[in-house]
């Protein structure tokens, strides 16, 4: 026991040095961030680890006391959260995805991105030239209990009435109907994601129901010479909210895309990387969503002119066109 004991003191006599070193430059660290640190100091935490490191391995070996062990360990476990930990605070984080991550996800995504705006595009351009032609096939793509009277029964002045804050009746209507289709897409882009790796099958699917919904709406409208109207009544949160669905499948299709076709890659590891770069974008997707809901919930209500409200939109869409696509220097 005594041999033991003479053992565990020379080896900490001739290493407590280098391991209170590391404890202080890590105290250092946890007090100001990285950041507090010298270059030196942190070229030196490494090396210092490496050394703790070694000095359990050694430890362990001999089978010195318990209570060495364990605070060699308590210290190697903090200097590897150090040297390979994420260091950086939470609003630097949040930086570096508004910044970088969120757009360089949806760059990587432009293929998809295309394919779920041409499928969206397709399907309200047919849904609008059917209900156009003929309006009981508006009943085909807009069930008439979500409709809310608002179908080709309902009458001109009526339809007007739902898209300006007129009346205390038609305001409320106004948001009922503008409550349905925010909760209605928000729906639609959580599960075009999340039914993506079914070969993207539900998210094409996805795409074109949602497309046909909007073709139909624009199409009774028109039909009563307020298209022009609805389009703004829509369209000030519409690029916003609409720009969200269609990034919300080509981040379903992608993942799809990734399980049917891996490459050399297996299926998992396919569409595990396919998933982080998805799960990127679909982050953003919710803070698209949110921004929709202040445009929806507030900016239409107190914007009443149709051209005020096509501006909206086109700058909103200017907007996001911008920040999602302007070249910038790659992350450091």
């Amino acid at each position: 026991m005594a041999e033991l004991h003479l053992k565990s003191w020379r080896f900490r006599a001739e290493r407590e040095a280098d391991w209170r070193r590391l404890e202080t430059l890590l105290a250092k660290a946890d007090k100001g961030g990285a950041a507090k640190l010298g270059r030196d100091e942190i070229l030196e935490i490494p090396l210092l680890y490496r050394q703790a490191l070694s000095s359990l391995s050694v430890a362990r070996s001999i089978s010195l006391d318990q209570s060495l062990v364990g605070y060699l360990e308590s210290l190697c476990a903090r200097a590897y959260f150090f040297v390979y930990g994420a260091r950086t605070r939470l609003p630097e984080r949040l930086a570096r995805f508004f910044r970088h991550d969120w757009p360089a996800a949806v760059q990587a995504l432009w293929r998809e991105t295309l394919a779920s705006l041409a499928m969206s595009v397709v399907a309200t351009v047919v849904a609008y030239v059917l209900v156009r032609r003929d309006g009981d096939w508006f009943y085909s793509f807009i069930d008439p209990g979500t409709a809310s009277g608002r179908d080709p029964m309902t009458s001109t002045q009526a339809l007007r009435h739902t898209l300006y804050d007129k009346p205390q009746t038609a305001a409320q209507g106004l948001s009922e109907l503008a409550s349905f289709l925010f909760a209605h897409n928000a729906q639609i882009a959580i599960f075009a994601f999340a039914l993506g790796f079914a070969l993207c099958l539900p998210t094409a699917a996805l795409m074109v129901l949602n497309g046909a919904m909007l073709g139909a709406f624009l199409a009774l409208f028109a039909s009563r010479g307020l298209g022009f109207e609805a389009g703004g009544w829509l369209m000030i949160h519409g690029t916003t909210e609409l720009f969200a669905i269609v990034l919300s499948g080509a981040a379903g299709f992608s993942i799809g895309w990734a399980v049917a076709f891996p490459g050399e890659r297996s299926r998992v590891d396919a569409a595990s990387e396919a998933g982080r770069r998805a799960a990127t974008a679909m982050a953003g997707v919710v803070v698209m969503l949110f921004v929709a809901g202040v445009l929806e919930g507030f900016g239409r209500q107190l914007i009443q002119r149709d051209l005020a409200r096509y501006g909206v939109a086109l700058a909103m869409l200017t907007g996001w066109l911008t920040y999602f696509y302007w070249p910038r220097k790659a992350a450091p």
